[in-house]
Order: structure tokens, then sequence, then C-alpha cells
């Protein structure tokens, strides 16, 4: 591991233009992750760009010293940049850069750092430590094992990350090493008192309701034992509200005691359907299931993306889930 983290730092001190890129549909982890590596970059005055399919979500702008996320895609052609830095990204296809991977011709390095147990090792360097509990934690050990200082700028947005993937340390990813490390950024000055706040108080009186229309709609398929819901964008429309704004209903229903996984579907504005899965079972791997939908993620936590409408989308999942929970 130490190595890895050596070489890493070496590629980032060699290199000439980096691209630091995330998955689409960006989360705390995601944006923190960049963020930080971002802030790392500029100390070193390291020429460097971000790539996200999607821009920052508006509610994470809210926080100082994130960066926003940029989305032209006449980036992966520009023959400068030498080292492509993938942070919090499973595989390529979900994170929605795997054509512009496949075109690049002028053969940059790529450094795949990432959390995710499904992960499938694409770059030419892989840190990818699965019982971490975020990329931010894996980030922190790469700053602390190269004695590199980690500024406040670089401690909140870590921090960030860690709150955000843990659900402000409340879900099965949180563990002592993440305490320890958010211990440590909030003495190097990050605020968590302002990360928590954004990222807990942010529920208007129209995203409650929609969510007891969503929780109206909850349901068990008997065969898998899984309770599931939706979302559709007429819904949201009613109440004017975008996609970012029914995020957590999923890591919410983790309080059922009923079911083996909870599963959140969310319709999207371009004709798909975006499905979260949580539990809290030590027996079910959810990221197993969305691997079966081209997704993928943790053993808890989960996601994927299909084509169609909810209902098709809905039929299909239990048609192809049938023989596989038991």
């Amino acid at each position: 591991m130490n190595q890895i983290l050596k070489q890493i730092y070496n590629q980032i001190i060699t290199a000439q233009h980096i691209l630091l890129v995330t998955h689409q549909n960006p989360v705390g982890d995601a944006v923190g992750s960049v963020s930080a590596m971002s802030h790392f970059l500029q100390k070193i005055n390291k020429p460097h760009q971000t790539y996200c399919v999607h821009n920052t979500p508006e509610k994470l702008k809210k926080y100082p010293h994130i960066i926003n996320l940029q989305n032209d895609i006449q980036v992966w052609s520009d023959e400068s940049i030498d080292l492509i830095i993938i942070m919090d990204c499973g595989d390529l296809k979900y994170a929605g850069i795997e054509e512009f991977v496949k075109k690049i011709t002028h053969s940059p390095m790529i450094i795949n750092i990432d959390h995710h147990n499904t992960n499938k090792k694409f770059g030419h360097i892989n840190l990818v430590v699965s019982q971490a509990s975020s990329t931010t934690e894996i980030l922190y050990n790469f700053f602390k094992k190269n004695n590199l200082p980690i500024t406040k700028q670089i401690s909140f947005c870590l921090l960030i990350g860690l709150i955000t993937d843990t659900e402000n340390f409340t879900n099965p990813g949180t563990n002592s090493q993440s305490l320890s490390i958010a211990s440590h950024l909030i003495e190097n000055g990050a605020n968590f008192n302002l990360i928590k706040n954004i990222f807990i108080k942010n529920k208007s009186i129209n995203i409650l309701k929609l969510w007891g229309e969503i929780f109206y709609r909850l349901n068990k398929h008997e065969a898998t034992d899984i309770v599931y819901t939706y979302v559709t964008q007429k819904d949201l429309q009613e109440k004017n509200l975008t996609d970012n704004e029914v995020e957590g209903i999923a890591n919410f229903l983790n309080n059922l005691e009923e079911g083996k996984a909870c599963l959140v579907l969310k319709e999207l504005t371009e004709g798909k359907v975006k499905g979260s899965f949580r539990t809290t079972r030590d027996d079910v791997d959810v990221s197993t299931l969305a691997q079966l939908f081209g997704g993928g993620g943790h053993k808890k936590a989960a996601g994927f993306t299909m084509e169609g409408d909810i209902q098709e989308v809905i039929k299909k999942i239990w048609e192809t889930l049938q023989n596989k929970i038991k």
C-alpha cells in the first residue's frame, strides 16, 4: 500500500498536465475528492483540469473550498494531458467516460483511486481500498503517508466526503479509522458543524411532502424480500423540485426492520431510471445486485441506471432478481 501511495505521488510530481475525473451525478465524496486533490495541485503549481459528466450539484456549491466540476468534452482530446486521476469511480462505463477513454490516442497514465468493492481496476495504477469508508479517507492517507501538508481547505473537502459517504457517521461504512481521520481534519480547521448543518438541514416543506408520497408507495416484493418505492419526473414537476433534492430517501429506508434490502427508483429526465439499493444485513451484498443492471457500489449501498420508464424498469428488475435472492 505505501509503495502505491509513493508511486502515485511520483507520477503527480513528474506529470506536466493532470486531468481530475469523477463519476456522473457526483456526490459529496466524489466532489470532495476532486476538490481536495485540486487544492493540493494548486499548492504545488501543477497545471490541471477537471471533468465530470455533470457539474457540481447546487447543494454542494454551498460549501466553501468546493470547486465546480467542468464537463467540456474537448478536454479528452487535449494531448498535453499526460496523467488522468479518476476518483470514486467503480468502472468507466458507470462513470460515463468509457467512450472518451477508449478514444484517447496519446496514452496518458491513468490512476484509479476508489473504495468500491466492485471496482474494475481499470487504471495503470490502482489504489482501491474497499474497507475504506470513502475515497476521501484514502486521499487523507495519501497525503499523510507522503508527508504532504493537509491545509484547512483540503481538510474541509476531505471531511465533506467522510460525512456524506458515512451519512454523518451513521451507516455501516463508519469505522474507527474514519472517526479518527475526521477528528484530525477538524483539528486542522475543517468546520464540522457547517458541513453537518448543510448536509442534514436541507429539506423544504415541498421536499417533505414529496417524501410523504414516496413513502406512501412503499411496497415489498415478496419473492425477493426487497422493499421498494419510486419517484417520477411528474412528482418533481408538481412540487417544483429537482432530481438532487430527493437524495437521501434510500439511506432513510435503512431504518426499516422489514426486508433484506430496500430499493428506491428515480425517473431521470433523459428517459432513464436511477436505482439505489441499501441494506443493513450482513448476509446481503447489494453491490452484486446493482452489477446485474450495469451498476456497482458497496456491499451495503449500491446504484445503477437503466433505460425505460418506471414501470418497465420495475418489471425488468423483478424478472432479473427473481432467481438471485432466495
